[in-house]
């Protein structure tokens, strides 16, 4: 599996990246300007942090500005991808409509097929509301959070996929990454 993102079902609209993108996704972004480190030096404490939150819809994210920066011309309405310095990691954040009208085990079965295929789940959890898929795929380790709000019809999701082979760096910035996650349902927290 390359860190290119994979597909994503049809009429939701425009993807994060050209053909070939993984899960569609609107967020803007605020907070620090990352600034390119070595994601080796990652620690919590002494990371500095960049935040993410979709101004309509109310999604929020941080990461950690030392390990990924916004990767050049992929961001759009739908979504935005972040890459780390070395270009072997990616996260993927943002929110959309479910105008596909998935349930949410639908779309967790959809993901495994289409953008997970053959992969060795080593960590699931699925709840009422959202679920996370976690394993290796040929040489990537991937992480997939997804939340349904609204009744279903607003998807928050974000995913970082990452080399198998710095998985112990990469397995702390996910934790890390985790923490900070909220997902959205309009500004008031209402849907609208």
């Amino acid at each position: 599996m390359s860190n290119s993102f994979p597909s994503r079902p049809s009429g939701f609209g425009r993807s994060v990246v050209a053909a070939g993108a993984l899960c569609g996704l609107a967020v803007g972004a605020i907070g620090a300007s990352p600034a390119a480190a070595n994601p080796a030096r990652f620690t919590t404490a002494e990371t500095p942090w960049a935040s993410i939150k979709h101004p309509r819809r109310g999604f929020m994210i941080a990461y950690p500005a030392n390990v990924f920066h916004p990767q050049d011309g992929v961001a759009s309405d739908d979504g935005r991808a972040f890459v780390s310095p070395d270009g072997k990691a990616r996260l993927l954040v943002g929110t959309f409509d479910n105008t596909a009208d998935f349930d949410l085990t639908g779309y967790r079965n959809y993901l495994l097929q289409e953008n997970y295929k053959g992969a060795r789940l080593d960590y699931e959890r699925t709840t009422a509301k959202w679920f996370v898929i976690s394993g290796v795929r040929g040489d990537t380790m991937f992480y997939e959070r997804v939340s349904f709000t609204c009744g279903g019809k607003l998807v928050n999701s974000w995913a970082m996929l990452y080399p198998v082979a710095e998985r112990r760096l990469y397995d702390r910035v996910v934790e890390a990454v985790a923490q900070t996650y909220q997902p959205g349902s309009g500004v008031g927290g209402n849907c609208e």
